[in-house]
């Protein structure tokens, strides 16, 4: 791929946005295009096509996306469905309108079944019933990878659906009623260990298991593809291993120094029992994730710790 393609990062402050410019400006991409919410509200259809008409943008990442955990999707479907609908028709349609011929489109692991087989491939999709407390996200990306797939069959686009599993790294959502289960662990075990409580309590029974891939990783997923010429499709992105929710806990826990006991509290909801990807499209073109879990939440608390542990307990629950 051209070093000076314009290359459009849409969502730029989150998680994965930031973490895909971090990785173009290391590997020499000098034209990376961003706007914040406040230059560019990409639920304005009006203006998300006048800026594609005067910017020449050659490649979109499309980031921007309303994410969040359990909590966040069980209690606002309507505007998870509504916003993420909203923000990739306007995104995907004002790109093939200027002729934008490149564009990737981020979905997650919950577009797929909640009891599908596992490891989960890309062809299960649309096979059985979705996890009914995030539904209303997942149709929405499932909307959104068709999309790109019915542009690429009607116009000769090339438009690209990554399914990462659960991401974290930098930048992560750590506010307790919105964020995904990692980022809102490891806060919970930074707050009980500076409090010295003796016990941190965990949502649900802790025996789902989910898969976790830093953010990094993804970023360079996205480039392998990008430089690869994939231009269809749908790809799973993950690392191909997972571990149970009481696993997990015990893994952050050391990181953070926490030796107090663990309370999983069943009253809560486990979401999907299990979530494994099978990452073998990207394995079998030469793909694979490089971060291992216990170095990349050490990481990712280190970040954590400079952001936000002084003000950990302020922050919004």
């Amino acid at each position: 791929m051209n070093k000076q393609a314009r290359i459009f990062v849409a969502g730029h402050r989150g998680m994965v946005g930031s973490a895909l410019v971090r990785r173009l400006v290391a590997d020499g991409y000098g034209n990376v295009v961003t706007r914040t919410r406040a230059e560019l509200d990409l639920t304005d259809q009006a203006a998300v096509n006048r800026f594609f008409e005067s910017e020449q943008i050659d490649v979109v990442l499309l980031a921007a996306a309303r994410v969040g955990g359990i909590f966040a999707n069980a209690s606002q479907p309507g505007e998870f469905i509504y916003e993420n609908l909203v923000i990739e028709t306007n995104v995907i349609h004002a790109a093939y309108r200027a002729r934008v011929e490149r564009l990737v489109f981020f979905g997650s692991s919950c577009i797929y079944p909640k009891q599908c087989p596992q490891p989960i491939r890309e062809e299960y999709l649309l096979t059985s019933p979705l996890e009914p407390t995030n539904d209303a996200y997942a149709i929405a990306k499932i909307a959104g990878l068709k999309l790109c797939e019915a542009y690429n069959r009607e116009y000769g686009t090339q438009y690209v659906a990554l399914m990462p599993t659960n991401l974290y790294g930098p930048n992560d959502n750590y506010d307790l009623n919105s964020s995904h289960v990692l980022p809102a662990l490891l806060r919970k075990a930074h707050e009980a260990r500076m409090s010295g409580a003796a016990t941190l309590t965990v949502w649900g029974s802790g025996t789902p298991c989910r898969e976790f891939l830093h953010v990094d990783d993804l970023a360079a997923a996205t480039l392998f593809v990008l430089e690869h010429n994939l231009t269809d499709g749908l790809f799973n992105v993950g690392v191909g291993e997972d571990l149970s929710i009481r696993e997990l806990a015990e893994c952050i826990c050391k990181v953070v120094g926490f030796e107090g006991e663990l309370v999983f509290d069943a009253s809560k909801p486990d979401g999907t029992p299990r979530k494994l990807l099978d990452v073998s499209r990207l394995t079998q073109i030469g793909w694979r994730a490089t971060i291992g879990l216990e170095a990349g939440i050490a990481a990712t608390y280190q970040d954590f710790v400079k952001a936000h542990g002084s003000t950990a307990a302020a922050m919004p629950a």
